[in-house]
């Protein structure tokens, strides 16, 4: 067995590796970078009239032919739904099978549908965490991990004798901790390989608050305020949103959601039990912002907005009842915020990665909200791990390679992990699993 990391060892995001033997092929995501060469930020509008073989030779593009064109069989296995480990997705060949979880293909279509972007897959496949299943002489073991984005997970590959661990993104801190016990229950162990993420190597090495610190904290601020409460946070980090509603259960407070959230939520709820706007969950009403509506419409996607049209709340009554509310916002919805009356009182919170707050659509929301005199806050925390968590899972799995990927801080995985045999690769470069065991 051989793997190659296409990206990702000096980076995070735009997360690829390949992996194969005599007779088969898998890769492992398939992600749109974040960062350009220089880490300035990546636009995926600057290559939409670039060929194939263009993105190939320039490196945006993993350089694996069986990906784009018919013929030899080659697998893709998505990890999660972030762009940044499926946004290429559009380049695959038609014929090609892609694994992954179900509801991880939901949220890819709602995304699709809404935002109209080409991500169809043609041919997917469904696995089941701890249920190892086979492409060609290659068997492939997934876990469900605990992460910001719903229905992620780490990979145990296993062929010629050689076993590979590719953790994707996970973390300890979430509303799934006990999806990281049970893996930790049902490994086998030792590995020959981990390919751990490190995303938070380099930051602080503080344990990170977990999902019910930040419930609490919302209890404090939803009970403290007078004003409405406008929340700037992901559409797709379900346990965030989570955690806002069962604030907003404690606090008496109406959660306002607008329908694309409102539509991911009812279709995740199909494989959890998760709040969506129904007669079960009178406290969550349903805006429809105007851009957002009149793009949808436009692409004649009008039943994502009718199946909520029963639970829709105006501008009109977030005015009148803004004492009560607590809103999910983002930079599009301005125009729609701009003609309320209530802001002035209100508190704003930004439930992001900070370093967003560096994209000039962001900035501009934030100047919105100083503009009209809302009070702001930030409260966060990562969907990644740790470095006790990553430490963890180290002791876990006790590789004889640790190789660091999804990082920026690749050089400084030797004094993260003291006692571990550090196997540092670069993009594009072989590894022979045979000839380094």
């Amino acid at each position: 067995m051989k793997f190659k990391i296409h990206r990702g060892t000096q980076e995070i995001g735009g997360s690829c590796v390949e992996i194969w033997t005599e007779s088969t092929r898998i890769v492992l995501d398939f992600g749109m970078p974040l960062v350009n060469p220089d880490h300035t930020k990546f636009d995926s509008r600057a290559i939409k009239d670039q060929s194939v073989d263009k993105l190939r030779e320039t490196g945006i593009l993993p350089d694996i032919a069986s990906l784009y064109t018919p013929g030899e069989k080659t697998a893709l296995i998505i990890s999660h739904a972030h762009q940044d480990h499926y946004g290429f997705i559009n380049y695959l060949h038609d014929d090609c099978s892609v694994y992954m979880g179900e509801a991880t293909h939901r949220l890819i279509e709602i995304t699709n549908l809404i935002l109209s972007k080409e991500w169809s897959i043609q041919n997917p496949q469904y696995f089941q965490s701890g249920k190892s299943f086979k492409v060609g002489d290659i068997k492939i073991t997934p876990f469900l991990m605990d992460h910001s984005a719903f229905d992620a997970y780490a990979f145990l590959i296993e062929a010629d004798g050689i076993s590979l661990f590719y953790s994707g993104d996970f973390r300890t801190h979430g509303r799934k901790s006990g999806a990281f016990k049970w893996f930790a229950s049902q490994i086998n162990r030792p590995v020959d390989y981990l390919l751990l993420e490190g995303t938070t190597i380099g930051r602080s090495d503080l344990q990170l608050q977990t999902e019910t610190d930040i419930e609490n904290e919302f209890i404090r601020t939803f009970t403290e305020s007078s004003g409405i409460n406008m929340i700037y946070t992901s559409g797709q980090n379900i346990d965030r949103i989570v955690s806002i509603y069962r604030a907003c259960k404690q606090s008496n407070k109406t959660l306002v959601v607008d329908f694309y959230i409102a539509n991911i939520l009812k279709e995740l709820a199909k494989f959890a039990k998760l709040p969506f706007p129904s007669k079960n969950f009178s406290d969550i009403s349903v805006f429809f912002p105007y851009r957002l509506s009149q793009m949808v419409v436009r692409q004649g996607n009008e039943k994502l907005l009718y199946r909520f049209k029963a639970y829709k709340i105006t501008r009109e009554q977030i005015d009148q009842k803004y004492q009560d509310i607590v809103m999910l916002v983002r930079p599009s919805m301005q125009g729609d915020l701009a003609q309320l009356t209530c802001l002035d009182q209100g508190v704003f919170t930004y439930s992001l990665w900070e370093g967003y707050k560096k994209e000039k659509s962001t900035r501009d929301f934030i100047d919105f909200m100083e503009t009209k005199g809302v009070s702001q806050q930030y409260l966060h925390t990562s969907g990644h791990a740790d470095q006790e968590a990553l430490r963890q899972m180290v002791d876990i799995l006790k590789p004889k390679y640790l190789v660091p990927m999804h990082t920026f801080e690749g050089d400084e995985y030797s004094s993260v992990f003291e006692n571990s045999n550090i196997l540092r690769v670069l993009d594009g470069e072989v590894v022979d699993c045979l000839t380094a065991t």
